[in-house]
């Protein structure tokens, strides 16, 4: 299996990310109508006033920019997706300089495959893309980084979902403070973990769920589960505690940020079941101190930074080397 990973630089909406939505929206639009009935755009605008109103004019730019229709002008905002589930782990390091190291695993035919640097709002943020506004992970130039993984839970309320809440959170924020503070205030629709830094190499992890309140800590990573395991299918087949217990490990022998983008790279953290939709699509390593970002896969390797960032693509090849009996399929 082969994707390709594209980095495209557009600082204000325009033909490219025009070109990515017609892409990507008949995908998006049928995996919406596949499942329970979406919101209206009128009570989706609404949630977006209420929680993130700095982001109305980006979401009214990027739907004039494609004549949005209702379903897609609710889609753009982010409010209340249907549900999804991924796998990733992630970890900052700062003993030798402050790093942000994540592994994204998912299906990949269900994946962007797109690095973004854009400045919709004034900032500059270099992202992986999900839903055409959303990020996995990412990194403005203020120094904020972060990314995140499914929190392990079934549950499913009310709320944004988190690539956009990230996004917002890129684009209005300098700190972990102020990012923390936007986490606390604006509802995810699923349980998530999300791992943030900055220049100064404070880092907080906040677990979020739309059933009972966040909870922060000072704990520099995270992988597919929170407090408990609730799900204990889901944890089976991710091996959430294994790699869990691994990046422990690695933080207690004090490894570089070097040293843990290796380890990230093999197993237990490198996942190869992509036939059953949880494979490794990426590392991303992300070093606020030098506004600098690298991707890596088994072979290949993609750098990238606000001062020198070069448009490429680059096909990647993925291995089928491990199989499962069971199978909890990304349903995006």
């Amino acid at each position: 299996m082969q994707r390709c990973f594209t980095s495209m630089q557009e600082l204000q909406p325009g033909t490219k990310w025009k070109n990515l939505f017609r892409e990507r929206w008949p995908a998006y639009h049928k995996w919406l109508q596949s499942t329970s009935p979406f919101v209206d755009s009128k009570t989706a605008l609404a949630a977006l006033m209420q929680y993130m109103p700095e982001m109305r004019p980006t979401h009214d730019r990027l739907c004039s920019l494609v004549e949005a229709e209702d379903m897609a002008s609710a889609f753009l905002t982010g409010f209340q997706p249907p549900a999804y589930f991924s796998a990733c782990s992630q970890v900052v390091s700062t003993l030798d300089e402050v790093q942000l190291v994540r592994n994204y695993d998912y299906h990949a035919d269900r994946f962007e495959a797109n690095l973004l640097m854009t400045a919709w709002n004034g900032k500059k943020v270099i992202a992986s893309s999900d839903c055409l506004v959303g990020v996995l992970d990412g990194m403005n130039n203020d120094g904020l980084a972060l990314s995140l993984t499914f929190g392990g839970r079934k549950t499913l309320g009310f709320g944004f979902g988190i690539p956009f809440i990230l996004r917002y959170i890129l684009e209005f924020c300098s700190t972990v403070d102020e990012a923390v503070e936007v986490l606390l205030r604006v509802p995810s629709h699923m349980a998530y973990n999300v791992t943030i830094t900055d220049k100064t190499g404070q880092v907080k992890t906040v677990q979020l769920a739309p059933d009972k309140s966040a909870h922060v800590s000072d704990r520099a990573f995270a992988t597919n589960h929170q407090e408990a395991i609730e799900w204990k299918e889901n944890a089976d087949f991710n091996r959430t505690m294994e790699r869990a217990i691994h990046i422990e490990g690695l933080l207690r022998t004090e490894q570089t940020g070097e040293e843990l983008t290796r380890e990230f790279l093999k197993a237990p953290l490198y996942n190869t079941r992509y036939s059953e939709g949880l494979g490794t699509l990426y590392t991303a390593v992300y070093r606020p101190q030098k506004g600098e970002v690298q991707l890596h896969w088994q072979n290949d390797q993609m750098t990238q930074s606000f001062d020198s960032f070069t448009e490429e693509q680059k096909f990647i090849s993925f291995q089928f080397p491990e199989q499962s009996p069971k199978s909890i399929r990304a349903i995006k």
